[in-house]
């Protein structure tokens, strides 16, 4: 909505220029036929150049992100919902109402035109057709139709009549009423163009008058004309019909002494006008941050690139984190369920992320307050490999403490075939590169918001599975409860007999929701399994 708001305003600014231009410089002179396409140009100028915008591109220094791989961010509980007026739904129905009432307006006056012309006949002369009808309606032209009702008018006057509709048709002045029309149905609740449209017609005529006097011999009896017509209320609205109600002007316009060409420059008066319209408002300036590359003493990585989504991350921000995701790393890169509140920041989406055709991880977060900052990280080792992985951290770059978290990290070793405390400890809950069965799914029961880690590639021998439960740094830690087809695993299992399991499935519960499941036991959390059976 924010972006349809801007363009309305950016619109209705340029339209604003074009017309002041027009009624203060122009309107008075007798230059018609260029102020006809100067107020054309308006109407073209307010559509388009709202979306010429020139993008300059600052780049500054990466700020702090702390990487935080173990930790998984949790999202305030939602607070009580209340009934609230979306602002934004009620205006776009009013905006709604207006267009489709104008729009039925528009096509009846197509409507009632189509009624005055059927079954009339009409006479072919040159370019023109001119159809002689009874009822008592204003003489209108409409593309190369001329109507009028000969019986109300003298030959002089008909003859008047006729050359200053002839003008209209000739020069198609029919277009520039539709096109006027239609910009009054788009943008109804605009005021300024109604005003530009009565310019408009206003100035069609203008040129009619000035044309048609050209060619008849009595200006005085064509001013007669004009002032007889005036009786005559009945027209057909989407027509260049005879009669205007400022009838006082058109006849001021008819005797006023041809302007200057030297008056001419007024009409570039409305460059520099544009040209400070543009730099004020359609130069973007996008600061990006220059790429971050961490590397380890080790030598074994190449490179760590991060990838940051914010609460206030605009679709087309999305966008370009997954064409770089693609470009730089060739990895597929998703975002849906996106949510925003009324100031356009972000209150839920979901992230899934796949390497090749077996390795895929997904983060989904949501609530009724904006979502915290985390990232995407990538990290390249030197043979080429990549690994991909969630970070998460408060706005202002530090560990969210107090916030409690729960990882399940499934990591393959295929070198080793024994799995002994040491091993599980080595096995870092940072690494979200992991490897598990159909799904894995966090479900926590405080708040009412789940995340989970979607994994798709096949668990096979040499499999160590370590689930950990982090908090801030006084917290303690417990085992949680294991269960596997039913039958509780025991503390003197250990990971040698969870690794020959063929699993299918794999749920973990923690909170109220694992107490309130298997009691006591439960308090610390439980993972159950279930296998596939042979």
């Amino acid at each position: 909505m924010e972006t349809l708001f801007t363009f309305i305003a950016k619109s209705t600014g340029l339209l604003v220029l074009f017309y002041c231009a027009y009624y203060f410089l122009l309107r008075k002179e007798t230059f018609f036929n260029s102020n006809r396409w100067f107020l054309l140009a308006g109407l073209v100028t307010s559509i388009v150049l709202p979306f010429v915008v020139y993008t300059k591109t600052v780049w500054v220094d990466p700020t702090p992100f702390l990487v935080n791989g173990s930790q998984i961010y949790t999202p305030e509980p939602n607070a009580a919902e209340s009934f609230t007026i979306d602002w934004n739904l009620a205006l776009i129905a009013i905006y709604v109402m207006g267009f489709l009432g104008l729009l039925l307006k528009f096509a009846f006056d197509f409507y009632s035109l189509n009624s005055v012309l059927k079954g009339k006949k009409v006479k072919q002369q040159a370019d023109f057709k001119f159809v002689d009808i009874n009822e008592n309606i204003a003489p209108f032209s409409y593309f190369d139709y001329i109507v009028y009702n000969s019986s109300l008018y003298s030959a002089s006057e008909l003859e008047s009549i006729l050359e200053h509709e002839k003008v209209h048709s000739e020069q198609n002045h029919t277009i520039d009423v539709l096109v006027s029309r239609i910009f009054c149905v788009l943008f109804w609740f605009n005021p300024i163009i109604w005003l530009y449209k009565k310019a408009i017609l206003q100035n069609l005529e203008f040129i009619a008058d000035s044309e048609a006097a050209q060619k008849i011999s009595d200006k005085k009896a064509y001013q007669y004309t004009l002032l007889k017509i005036t009786t005559h209320e009945n027209c057909v609205a989407i027509t260049n019909h005879f009669y205007q109600s400022l009838i006082k002007k058109r006849i001021i316009m008819l005797n006023k002494k041809q302007s200057k060409k030297r008056n001419s420059w007024k009409f570039y008066v409305i460059i520099p006008a544009l040209v400070a319209f543009v730099l004020l408002f359609q130069v973007e300036v996008i600061a990006k941050e220059r790429q971050q590359i961490l590397k380890e003493n080790s030598g074994e990585i190449a490179s760590v690139d991060i990838y940051k989504v914010k609460k206030n991350s605009t679709d087309a921000e999305l966008k370009e984190i997954k064409e770089k995701l693609k470009a730089i790393h060739n990895i597929d890169f998703e975002a849906s369920d996106i949510k925003r509140n009324a100031e356009s920041d972000l209150t839920s989406i979901k992230i899934d992320i796949k390497i090749g055709k077996n390795e895929s991880q997904s983060i989904q977060t949501g609530g009724s307050k904006p979502i915290k900052n985390f990232g995407i990280i990538v990290t390249t080792e030197k043979d080429g490999s990549k690994k991909v992985g969630f970070q998460t951290g408060d706005e202002s770059g530090k560990d969210q403490q107090n916030s409690t978290s729960k990882t399940i990290t499934i990591k393959q070793d295929a070198k080793s075939n024994t799995n002994s405390a040491k091993n599980a400890k080595n096995n870092s809950t940072s690494d979200k590169n992991t490897s598990a069965s159909t799904s894995t799914n966090v479900v926590n029961a405080d708040v009412n918001t789940s995340y989970s880690y979607n994994i798709n590639s096949n668990i096979k021998d040499g499999t160590v599975i370590t689930v950990s439960s982090s908090s801030s740094d006084n917290a303690k830690k417990s085992d949680p409860l294991v269960i596997v087809d039913g039958v509780v695993i025991t503390s003197n299992n250990s990971a040698e007999d969870l690794q020959e399991l063929n699993i299918k499935t794999m749920n973990v519960f923690k909170g109220p929701e694992a107490a309130k499941k298997y009691g006591e036991e439960g308090k610390n959390g439980v993972i159950v399994i279930e296998t596939k059976k042979e």
